[in-house]
């Protein structure tokens, strides 16, 4: 219970952060701004709750760590379980703040969701969206792999995990907001509902897919440990 409660915060930390960056700061931090927001939450949360529970906070990592063997169908369930339920706070959260500015409207402004189309920062549409999110939790995957593995200096885990995600933000904020993590998408669409819960689909199959791609890459290295 520990692991999951661990899993909880950490989710709830990066939505909260990652999320109330674009929903509070969006304009004067602008796209990089809010890729940083998104890294450096993962990067405080890695040396938070590492040592608890590994600090998957996404569904996308704690699938592709069940199909890399790294843990049981059980642990996994209830990652996921206890990741959705923090992004879900973390969203609530953040409406309750965001919602105390006047002129503020949850239909307009939104909380951060994600989207193609329609929903897209800068228009791409549902192909690009889908390759985009398969592909960047993919790249992310193997990073987080890499930079836990007993070969490798684990104690910049966090930093190369949370500059790799930054860098994935940067490239997949135009294109759906980046979401590369189901439970990060779940939360804020939750609350917005509309065209961000009917598009919703896609930032929990794409990411999964991604984070399966990414194990399978990771094991065709075939690199032990």
């Amino acid at each position: 219970m520990k692991k999951y409660l661990a899993e909880l915060v950490g989710t709830f930390v990066l939505v909260f952060i990652g999320c109330g960056s674009a929903v509070i700061a969006g304009d004067p931090v602008g796209f990089l701004g809010i890729a940083f927001a998104f890294g450096i939450s993962v990067l405080a949360m890695v040396y938070a709750i590492g040592p608890i529970s590994g600090c998957h906070i996404n569904p996308a990592i704690t699938v592709s760590m069940l199909v890399a063997g790294k843990m049981n169908t059980k642990d996994a369930i209830g990652y996921v379980i206890f990741q959705i339920i923090g992004a879900i706070l973390g969203s609530g959260a953040l409406f309750l703040i965001a919602s105390g500015l006047a002129g503020y409207d949850l239909a307009i402004n939104g909380l951060g969701e994600n989207g193609f189309g329609e929903g897209s920062p800068m228009g791409y549409d549902m192909q690009s969206a889908f390759i985009a999110e398969v592909l960047l939790t993919a790249v992310f995957l193997v990073v987080v792999f890499g930079a836990t593995h007993k070969k490798a200096n684990v104690k910049f885990a966090g930093l190369a995990i949370g500059l790799a995600l930054t860098m994935i933000h940067i490239v997949g904020i135009p294109i759906t907001g980046t979401s590369v993590n189901p439970a990060r998408s779940i939360g804020p669409a939750l609350f917005v509902q509309g065209l961000a819960l009917s598009q919703l689909w896609l930032f929990v199959v794409a990411p999964l897919l991604g984070g399966i791609l990414g194990a399978l890459i990771w094991k065709g290295m075939k690199v032990e440990g």
